[in-house]
């Protein structure tokens, strides 16, 4: 009679990955024949409750968690398989018994690029997936308007497909740690419970040191960010121009940061201390008064203001701290004009007889978050350096004018060679250059979106990459805003850039955009695809990259003498094969 072999608690493995070694031990001598389950001084391993954690994500956050979910759910027994969207379809779908799902949503309440195909099949589905046990956690941003759109879009289908939903979605914000580790402990309490006892409550501490020590193997993340020392901030736009872009350059020194090209930067950010003192004075407070931050701490108003607080889109709870009659969408600015709150200053001037309590108002705001930005350098071509390239936002709303927090902090506060920003790496292993240095790439990044193929080419250059390199660039004026002329031109000579196409919108009576250029060159482009090569797109997602995938789709039908159907298929099938890929915003 022989003894199934038992993993001990001393052996030197986590426990998810004991309970895999013991269910595959279970599972392999349960089938030779007088095996005994056990052994006399140990109990038997449990049997592990499968579970698929199914993902759609933009720029790698959703990714990261579905990974985490995997962990803590092969600490509780379950036999956790972790699947991108872009590699599922309904059929796969129904043959899953428990499932949980991380999706988020960007743009106009959109799915991320590999959550799209998916999201189009599930909406037609009525009452195929009845075996299905799932909860859904969102992500999101309440700055836009569709927040949460697509997770809740993927829990109302799943309900429609006859699933039964085991624990409420949660839809998280910028700020997600808290709700997200709530969500994971529910919903694997109640899969296992369903399941004969698999979750267990026990483990919820064990989520939240998770999310807290998750990120680089430098042990700087999003919560514990390094201070880097700022070196460069310098415009990239010729006098005359309409913009304000900034090349940033941070030094990594001696952090441990890693980070590969086609990955993004988050910046911790300061508000302005204009904004901040014109606060104070609507609030009536000289900015000593002591308040509390997120981390129980103590900080003085002021400080909090200008480096914990958000004070962009008013909070509901901030508007409650107003009578009903203005706690409302709409607010009256100084001149009497009903106005939509757009920054929480807004709030205050409009009933300046109001000034609530520090405390008060403190705990109605949401934290300050860190902003993300496409890396614009190569860890091998600019080693023990990070570069950024950062369009500073500044616009009139309601005859005040307005900042973007983190672009005016990087191009007007932070001092090159004096001052420390907190930074960390934010992976994005969707947006790489080819694996294979040989295959060709074409490039759509008009403005700011020039920054990761910037990466792109220096990284080609730097590891002696032998495919060729196609851009399209475009903005306003080739006189003032030809963001990198030099570095291009360099690259061009040296012909590491096989073509560059430009497009400046402002330098004739009818204005060009880079979709227009690539209509010009479909039978070029075409014929690239054609050899295989990948097709990317960068920079903003309402208006050009719905311009360039029309553009892209127009192109293939006309060079492929293509239907419409054929073209969307031939795209689908590079989206498929990750070969177009889109860092959007």
């Amino acid at each position: 009679m022989s003894t199934v072999p038992f993993i001990p608690d001393t052996a030197p493995f986590s426990t998810e990955q004991r309970a895999w070694l013991n269910g595959f031990f279970a599972g392999l001598f349960s089938r030779t024949p007088g095996s005994q389950l056990a052994v006399a001084s140990t109990p038997p391993p449990a049997a592990l409750t499968p579970l698929t954690v199914l993902f759609g994500s933009q720029t790698g956050t959703c990714e990261g968690l579905a990974k985490r979910v995997a962990k803590e759910a092969g600490k509780r027994n379950f036999a956790a398989t972790v699947l991108d969207m872009a590699a599922c379809d309904t059929a796969r779908l129904a043959t899953e018994k428990n499932l949980l799902v991380i999706v988020s949503t960007y743009g106009d309440g959109e799915p991320p690029d590999s959550a799209k195909a998916l999201h189009t099949q599930l909406s037609a589905l009525s009452s195929q997936l009845p075996a299905i046990r799932y909860s859904v956690c969102a992500l999101g941003d309440t700055n836009y308007t569709q927040f949460c759109k697509c997770g809740a879009d993927f829990d109302t289908f799943l309900e429609k497909a006859g699933a039964t939903r085991v624990s409420p979605r949660v839809d998280c914000d910028l700020d997600y740690e808290e709700k997200f580790a709530g969500w994971l402990n529910a919903a694997l309490n109640a899969l296992g419970s369903e399941a004969g006892g698999a979750g267990s409550a026990a483990a919820a501490p064990a989520v939240a040191t998770a999310l807290d020590s998750h990120g680089s193997p430098s042990g700087y993340s999003r919560t514990n960010p390094y201070p880097s020392l700022l070196l460069t901030s310098r415009n990239l736009n010729a006098d005359g121009s309409a913009k304000q872009v900034h090349h940033v350059e941070f030094s990594l020194a001696d952090s441990g940061l890693v980070y590969e090209a086609g990955d993004a930067l988050g910046v911790i950010p300061h508000n302005c201390p204009a904004l901040v003192s014109e606060i104070l004075i609507a609030l009536g407070c000289d900015g000593e008064e002591a308040v509390p931050a997120p981390d129980g701490a103590t900080a003085s108003l002021r400080r909090a203001l200008t480096e914990i607080y958000d004070l962009g889109k008013p909070t509901p709870d901030l508007l409650a701290l107003f009578p009903a009659t203005v706690a409302v969408s709409q607010l009256a600015a100084p001149n009497g004009q009903l106005i939509t709150p757009h920054h929480v200053i807004d709030v205050l001037l409009s009933r300046r007889d109001l000034k609530p309590a520090p405390l008060d108002f403190i705990r109605a705001l949401k934290k300050l978050q860190p902003r993300l930005y496409s890396i614009s350098s190569s860890p091998r071509a600019h080693g023990g350096q990070v570069h950024l390239t950062v369009g500073a936002v500044r616009y009139d709303l309601h005859d005040r004018p307005r900042k973007g927090v983190c672009s005016t902090f990087l191009a007007d506060r932070a001092v090159p060679g004096q001052s420390r920003v907190g930074i960390f790496v934010h992976s994005n292993k969707a947006f790489r250059p080819p694996a294979n240095s040989d295959t060709p790439m074409i490039m759509v990044g008009p403005g700011t979106g020039i920054a990761p193929f910037r990466a792109f080419l220096h990284e080609r250059k730097a590891s002696g990459a032998r495919g060729k390199n196609w851009l399209f660039f475009g903005d306003q004026r080739a006189s003032t805003d030809f963001l990198y002329r030099e570095e291009l031109t360099a690259l061009t000579a040296e012909g590491l850039l096989t073509r560059l196409d430009t497009a400046f919108s402002r330098d004739q009576t009818e204005k060009i955009y880079v979709q227009q250029r690539m209509l010009e060159q479909a039978a070029e482009l075409y014929a690239w695809l054609e050899a295989g090569a990948h097709f990317y797109v960068c920079g903003d997602a309402s208006r050009m990259a719905k311009d360039v995938d029309a553009a892209l789709h127009a192109a293939i039908a006309r060079a492929g003498n293509k239907t419409a159907e054929q073209a969307a298929a031939y795209v689908q099938a590079l989206k498929t094969a990750k070969r177009y890929a889109r860092d959007v915003y």
